[in-house]
């Protein structure tokens, strides 16, 4: 316990399950895979022909295909998993055929294999969906955990009603989301969970306050149901002769505690139930209770598919304790492991995209500062030569890993970023306008000619600075090239040279870009400081084209 590190993986979370996560040693898991589920049937059920090459997927594209892997993936379920497992998921694909839901339930498949085997015995998994792909998700579910391991189908009300029923539309609205219970036995963690009264309950139920404090009480039957069947005893008590729940002792400190009271001579004696001694209603399966972001909500970062940190906060109490492994291998933005840090847990996060890795870390040491428990990222470059691997096996993963370095924002749409791979948002004065950092990043050959077209969109876009962050070393032509850009002037924090060049091997060693100080900087919204001094909250700011 005491030498355990957080962990935040970088990387396909089905080879990081196989090659790093031990047996039984995880007690929580939360998922929330990706899914294009606003697609319509029509392209989610399309015939593919399983040549195209296998895409990645990225925090900002829900969606899966059938492809060469996926066709790879299924192979070895069918092949080498378990026969249950095996036999579904052929008769999944004979009935569905070969497309992107069948791509997205096999790569799923083989995913909830592996989540099942890390599970402790006494362990839970929730997998977070909605009702396009729920009842597929099941027969899987049922098929690796069990079909008396499934616990409860939770219904989650994400959005309020549509409106767009005037515009012509012809079914009812969708505003929930699925999440589906299991065990991996029949023993696991459970803190019962309550939610507060309904005003309209309290006021039929609990209609008595008392005199002298305030109190809200009902009165509740002391009689003993069943009568001398079920053990009850019979005598009197103020005059009134029943079988009672209480023995006589018991029901007469009761009432010299003010506890029990007869409202009338000749009434049967009743218990008082305090309001403020109720628990409050148990959780049931369906949660209306817990809002979803709102647009301008503190928690939100700017991330598409962000769950509120409530919803987490709920599943992580009922089915873990202090000290207990969280899990989520589709990590996003990091509300999971934000809201385990944050209730004592450890945890594991694990996310495909440097630009999830990026914002999960930044979510972190802002929400806890000096607080935050020890913590390793594993699978990003830590070196040179690792980078360079990285750019040879995907080089727009190498950008918004090379962009994050700095604490940038990466561009995620293609052919209209003019060469641009990134910016960073600043203010450095009280105009309340955001000043600008645009970002290019090169992975292969460089030489002037990238300095004057870097310059010349600091120029046409009106921006302070342009940064080149390259993986090889710059030239002198380069160097002087971006001196004669001349600098950019602040009123209050000096000046700062126009174009700088940075490269990968500095940025490993520590060395940063040349700009006005970030308490104000607003490219990445700051998440609430919940530990030590208050953080400032800042806007995510994701620039369209």
């Amino acid at each position: 316990m005491t030498d355990w590190k957080n962990q935040l993986y970088f990387g396909d979370n089905l080879d990081i399950l196989r090659d790093y996560i031990a047996d039984e040693s995880v007690d929580l898991i939360y998922l929330d895979p990706p899914f294009n589920s606003k697609a319509t049937y029509n392209v989610l059920f399309q015939e593919k022909n399983g040549t195209q090459s296998s895409a990645q997927i990225t925090a900002f594209e829900d969606t899966w295909h059938w492809d060469i892997h996926t066709e790879e993936v299924y192979r070895e379920i069918v092949e080498h998993g378990p026969k249950g497992l095996a036999d579904l998921t052929q008769a999944l694909r004979q009935f569905l055929g070969a497309n992107d839901m069948m791509a997205y339930l096999v790569m799923m498949a083989a995913r909830l294999s592996e989540l099942h085997r890390v599970m402790k015995p006494t362990g839970s998994l929730y997998l977070h969906c909605d009702p396009t792909a729920s009842h597929y998700l099941k027969l899987l579910l049922d098929s690796v955990f069990g079909l008396n391991n499934f616990r409860a189908e939770i219904v989650w009300k994400r959005s309020s009603a549509h409106s767009d029923t005037k515009q012509g539309r012809q079914q009812h609205g969708r505003i929930h989301d699925v999440i589906l219970f299991y065990t991996k036995a029949d023993k696991w963690i459970w803190n019962p969970q309550y939610t507060e009264y309904d005003p309209e309950y309290i006021e039929s139920f609990y209609k008595h306050v008392e005199e002298g404090t305030g109190r809200r009480y009902r009165l509740s039957d002391i009689t003993g149901p069943g009568g001398a069947s079920k053990g009850n005893p019979y005598f009197e008590f103020l005059g009134v002769e029943r079988y009672w729940r209480y023995s006589k002792e018991r029901i007469e400190e009761l009432y010299r505690s003010g506890k029990i009271i007869q409202t009338k001579p000749g009434t049967v004696p009743a218990e008082k139930r305090y309001l403020d001694e109720m628990p409050g209603v148990p959780i049931q399966d369906m949660w209306t209770d817990i809002k979803p972001i709102a647009s301008q909500g503190k928690e939100r970062l700017g991330y598409p598919t962000q769950k509120p940190e409530a919803l987490l906060e709920r599943i992580i109490e009922t089915s873990s304790n202090q000290g207990d492994v969280i899990l989520d291998p589709f990590c996003g933005c990091g509300t999971t492991i934000a809201v385990a840090e944050r209730l004592n847990r450890r945890w594991i996060g694990i996310d495909i995209t440097h630009l999830a890795i990026a914002l999960m870390k930044y979510r972190l040491e802002n929400t806890f500062g000096q607080d935050l428990s020890p913590y390793e990222v594993i699978g990003e470059p830590q070196d040179l030569k690792s980078a360079e691997a990285l750019a040879l096996q995907d080089r727009f993963e190498f950008q918004k890993w090379a962009v994050s370095l700095v604490e940038g924002m990466p561009l995620e749409k293609k052919g209209s970023d003019r060469g641009i791979d990134g910016y960073i948002y600043f203010h450095d004065d009280n105009s309340g306008k955001a000043k600008k950092v645009m970002i290019e990043v090169k992975s292969g050959h460089v030489n002037s000619s990238i300095i004057r077209s870097l310059k010349g969109v600091v120029d046409r876009e009106k921006a302070q600075i342009g940064l080149l962050i390259t993986l090889a070393k710059p030239s002198r032509e380069m160097v002087k090239e971006a001196a004669s850009a001349g600098f950019y002037e602040t009123e209050h924090f000096g000046t700062f040279p126009k174009v700088q060049i940075l490269t990968i091997e500095e940025l490993l060693e520590g060395k940063e870009i040349r700009m006005p100080p970030r308490g104000a900087d607003v490219t990445h919204k700051k998440a609430k400081r919940v530990k030590g001094e208050e953080g400032v909250q800042e806007e995510l700011r994701v620039e369209e084209d």
